[in-house]
């Protein structure tokens, strides 16, 4: 408990301690499109930690052909697609890794504006124990009770149409696969909260993805060699998208911990949810081998051609 304290603290400090982070004006992105040739693209609509003032929170958008997902909805998404010309009623695909609030702060306003303004539902990608967490703990306060509908409060149901992964019998980490369109998925756990989890299994829910046999996403992790280097083995991964923190302990993969991969997992692997101090450490990220970071507001294009 005091190393996840120690962590939250040090997070929050990065970003208003001692002295306030200052915000640079950046220009206007390109608007977003739900739609392309065929290939398969990853724009992050964040990449920063939930704490960040500067970089939005990571969550992403994949898209293609006709398809698109968007992993996660964190409390500054609505805003952050805004900035990119889209709407959350624009989004007709989501899927949840975990319940922290810069994941999911923004589903209230998704379902809300679905049905009152839209009238639509939105599919969303959920293990059956997730959803269960997500609307009992987080969602059902502030959406069951605005109507009283056929007698009774409303429902996840009455807001989401879920997609429930399938389990893959006698697989590690309970991988579960699904498909939004064209687009593949593979669902596994991730060792992320509590800090004192020794492994996936005693953690609390939280799921990392493969997207079409060919991108790790690792969402929210701690350092979890074991997990990439398995992952890694498993699928011909072009590219991979780790969690990272720039200070030791806490929930999250630290920046040296990382260091310890393999040059060859490094080389093609990209660092996302870091903090606003994240400039300061270019040069160790270079240094250390990684591909780089993942961009606010950059797509990530993998064409067709690469598919496997």
């Amino acid at each position: 408990m005091k190393v996840f304290l120690r962590g939250v603290i040090l997070e929050w400090m990065e970003i208003h301690g001692p002295a306030r982070p200052t915000v640079t004006a950046v220009a206007a992105p390109e608007p977003a499109t739900l739609v392309n040739d065929g290939e398969l693209s990853l724009t992050f609509i964040g990449a920063g930690s939930a704490f960040s003032k500067k970089y939005y929170q990571n969550n992403l958008l994949i898209v293609k052909g006709q398809d698109h997902l968007l992993v996660d909805c964190g409390t500054r998404t609505p805003e952050a697609l805004a900035a990119l010309g889209l709407s959350v009623t624009n989004i007709k695909n989501y899927l949840i890794t975990h319940t922290h609030a810069d994941h999911i702060g923004g589903l209230e306003e998704v379902m809300l504006l679905n049905r009152y303004f839209a009238r639509q539902k939105a599919a969303i990608v959920v293990t059956p124990r997730l959803r269960d967490i997500l609307w009992s703990w987080s969602l059902r306060g502030g959406a069951a009770y605005n109507e009283v509908h056929e007698g009774r409060p409303l429902t996840f149901e009455d807001f989401w149409d879920p997609i429930f992964p399938r389990r893959v019998r006698g697989a590690d980490r309970e991988l579960a696969v699904a498909r939004v369109g064209n687009i593949e998925l593979a669902l596994f756990r991730t060792k992320h909260i509590p800090d004192t989890a020794l492994s996936w299994r005693d953690s609390f829910p939280s799921y990392g993805l493969v997207i079409d046999r060919r991108i790790l996403f690792t969402s929210d992790s701690r350092y979890d060699p074991e997990l990439v280097l398995a992952m890694d083995a498993a699928y011909p991964l072009e590219a991979i998208f780790h969690d990272c923190q720039l200070f030791p302990g806490g929930v999250h993969a630290y920046l040296e911990e990382l260091a310890a991969l393999p040059p060859a997992i490094k080389a093609k692997t990209r660092l996302m949810h870091y903090g606003d101090k994240v400039e300061e450490f270019h040069a160790r990220i270079a240094e250390l081998g990684f591909a780089g970071l993942a961009e606010e507001w950059r797509t990530y294009r993998f064409p067709v051609a690469m598919a496997h």
